[in-house]
């Protein structure tokens, strides 16, 4: 009887392992583009309900092999294409020739978001790493309201704080997480924008008009771009043309300060070749904002001139070519200067000419496995003509960057490796009296980089970087972040790595007049290096109809060996020599922690938002005045918008700075800014009425800000705007 039980519990098992197997199948296809029914390289279809998944190949086909019989959700993935989700069944038998197409991500990048950042052209809900996106509706409101530059726009978001630094020709500073903005990467599509020469003009060069979105990771980003990338990255992604959907459009702006702008934007695309070209100018008169006979905002003229040309294969490659050539030039002073009426008793004058031509080139290719072969090179050379009342210096900058890499998408993997190398030279110009010396290096980098998703919800993003610098030696620079799902409504990120900044002759909170007596560096001077570290928990829910999103983040940064301006008085029988400046390192390190919250509701016609950051910035190497200066501590922001119908919109954003400490210690008052913005469309022109600094709030208000001599003043920090009131008025049109 025994025997025959066993015999009896063998075979079910047996049979059962026999149906099981039977009941296999599998599911093979092709995805296409839905427009073109072109093979889509490199999509991911997945099996929700099995957790199986798969990557089409060079033609687009792909197969999943032991699936179950019956009902089965599959989710259709690719980059700049909207998801699919849809349901299928396997009716005892092998399901074949599957077609799926899928459509073209909508314009509005709000709901789902494909970042380029990560090298892997992932959504920004999968990534480890926190990426903060402004999408095409912000970049393109922002050109209705500064179509000049994009300072104003990044000065929006939490953790950013865009400082004025010169009282003569208006050059800003973008600091984030209480960093100064040297410590930030400046990108354009992947590659850096501006070398060491750039000064603090980079983002005052920048238009909105030619951008599709600006991506923003904040802390450690080293690894996959390099040294510089210590408080943070800026990519820029230029717009790119649309398959038959040609774009043309036009902006002109005029301000209360005498601003002028004219922007244009053209676009378009066939199978197998595009183009875009953007062309602007901007002209600002030199303006007395509070009348005591120096410009509060300088003249400037400037040309900015984008086109880049596509051509794409049948094997789905793409080759893009790039120029960028851009003029600026920007005097601020002595109005009486300006003018052109210069005397004995008005002779101050600050003027910066510069000319950059850039060229950049980019190959795609999708290869046979899925992966993705990606080449990029760009060169671009500086011209900066510096001229003051005491001092000219005329500079030449020449950069270079090129890189291979390789990306690939696996079931729980997406990996991405790559070498890259680039270098700078500056060389000054005759005439020239300065001190300041030549200077050149080279930089061979490689790295790797993989997002692991080792469980259900969670994901661990690991990644190195190395590289060899010609004069400050190897950098090895390890990145780790994670990220838990914890549900479709929480998501929590920990990731933190290490960094590095090459010294730079040019810094942005110098004046100009200064660097006649600027040396160049102290022997045995190093790179700083860093070490940084971000957690923030994210929370989206839908109550009665509104969108509603909460997130606090907390964030450290620490930097080794901070390079700082040390003034060296010389001894000489002769009276009142100047002393020289010298670059060099602090023996105790600069500290950045703190906290950003903020919370976002929308319901249509109503968007609400609000934040709050706490950054406390110590300088540990000064003892007796350890808090960074013009940082401030406390900074809240605000913003309500209303949409009457698809044609009015009012937007008011309102910003509260805190108390900032100066360099000898002092406290500053704190303000609030308030800016208020109508846009109403009108066929297809759309007109915006803005206003910035409504309440007028400016430093110079009680008083000049200047200190004598008035022929060659000198002026104290600048922690609040010189500028005041400003209204707008500016039209885009768009056919």
């Amino acid at each position: 009887m025994l025997k025959n039980k066993i015999l009896f519990i063998l075979g079910f098992l047996l049979l059962s392992g026999f149906v099981k197997v039977q009941a296999q199948y599998s599911v093979s296809g092709l995805i296409v583009d839905q427009e073109t029914a072109m093979p889509l390289v490199g999509a991911s279809i997945k099996i929700t309900t099995a957790n199986k998944g798969a990557v089409t190949n060079d033609k687009g086909e792909f197969i999943l092999t032991n699936i179950a019989n019956g009902k089965l959700q599959l989710s259709v993935t690719h980059t700049g294409y909207k998801t699919l989700d849809t349901t299928i069944e396997i009716a005892g038998k092998n399901l074949v020739n599957l077609k799926i197409a899928l459509g073209h991500e909508e314009e509005d990048l709000e709901e789902v978001v494909i970042v380029s950042s990560s090298r892997t052209n992932s959504r920004i809900e999968d990534l480890p790493t926190k990426v903060e996106v402004l999408g095409s509706e912000e970049v393109h409101e922002e050109n209705g309201i500064k179509p000049g530059n994009i300072a104003s726009l990044l000065g929006d978001i939490a953790g950013i704080q865009i400082q004025q630094t010169s009282a003569a020709t208006g050059n800003a500073d973008m600091r984030i997480q209480g960093l100064q903005g040297k410590y930030t990467q400046i990108l354009r599509d992947g590659m850096p924008l501006f070398g060491g020469y750039a000064g603090s003009f980079s983002i005052l060069q920048i238009p909105p008009l030619d951008l599709q979105q600006i991506e923003l990771v904040k802390g450690a980003s080293s690894t996959l771009y390099g040294g510089g990338a210590i408080a943070g990255m800026l990519n820029l992604i230029s717009k790119k043309p649309k398959l038959n959907k040609p774009e043309k459009s036009l902006t002109l702006n005029y301000s209360s300060l005498k601003e002028t702008n004219f922007n244009t934007f053209f676009s378009g695309r066939n199978k197998q070749v595009g183009y875009t070209m953007y062309a602007g100018t901007t002209q600002q008169k030199q303006v007395d904002v509070d009348g005591d006979g120096f410009s509060d905002v300088p003249a400037v003229k400037s040309v900015f001139v984008h086109p880049r040309f596509f051509v794409y294969g049948k094997d789905n490659s793409n080759l893009t070519l790039g120029y960028t050539f851009n003029y600026e030039d920007r005097n601020g002073g002595d109005m009486q200067v300006l003018s052109g009426s210069k005397d004995a008793k008005h002779q101050f004058f600050i003027q910066n000419k510069s000319v950059r031509n850039t060229v950049d080139l980019v190959w795609e290719k999708p290869l046979e496995n899925g992966g993705q072969l990606t080449a990029k090179t760009n060169a671009s050379f500086f011209d900066r003509d510096m001229t003051t009342n005491v001092f000219g210096m005329k500079g030449k900058q020449s950069s270079w960057y090129s890189e291979i890499s390789y990306a690939k998408k696996y079931d729980y993997h997406n990996l991405v490796m790559g070498l890259n190398y680039n270098g700078e030279q500056f060389n000054k110009q005759v005439p020239d009296s300065s001190y300041m010396p030549n200077e050149a290096f080279k930089t061979m980098g490689v790295f790797i980089q993989d997002d692991w998703k080792f469980a259900e919800g969670f994901t661990l993003q690991s990644g190195i970087r190395i590289d060899q610098n010609s004069e400050y030696g190897t950098f090895a620079l390890p990145r780790l972040s994670l990220m838990y799902k914890v549900n479709n409504k929480v998501t929590m990120r920990l990731g933190g790595g290490e960094g590095y900044k090459t010294p730079s002759l040019f810094n942005s909170e110098m004046d100009e007049r200064d660097y006649h007596y600027l040396a160049g560096y102290f022997k045995n001077i190093v790179s700083e290096k860093s070490l940084g570290f971000n957690y923030d928990v994210n929370y989206k829910t839908k109550v009665n109809g509104w969108n509603l999103t909460l997130n606090q983040t907390f964030f450290y940064n620490k930097v080794d060996k901070p390079v700082l301006l040390q003034t060296v008085y010389r001894e000489s029988l002769v009276c009142c020599i100047p002393p020289l400046y010298y670059y060099a390192n602090a023996s105790l390190p600069l500290v950045s922690k703190g906290m950003e919250s903020y919370v976002q509701a929308i319901k249509a016609p109503y968007e609400i938002y609000f934040g709050y950051v706490y950054t406390d910035a110590r300088r540990e190497y000064n003892s007796t005045h350890p808090q960074l200066p013009l940082i401030a501590k406390n900074k809240f922001a605000t913003v309500f918008a209303y949409e009457f119908n698809e044609d009015f919109r009012v937007g008011i954003e309102s910003s509260y700075t805190g108390t900032q400490y100066l360099d000898n210690g002092t406290k500053t008052d704190p303000y609030l800014f308030t800016a208020v913005m109508l846009r109403y469309n009108v066929g297809k022109a759309s007109f915006v009425l803005n206003c910035e600094n409504l309440f007028d709030k400016r430093q110079n208000k009680n008083g000049s800000i200047l200190m004598p001599p008035f022929t060659n003043p000198t002026f104290p920090e600048i922690w609040a705007p010189l500028d005041g009131r400003v209204i707008n008025l500016s039209m885009h049109l768009k056919w």
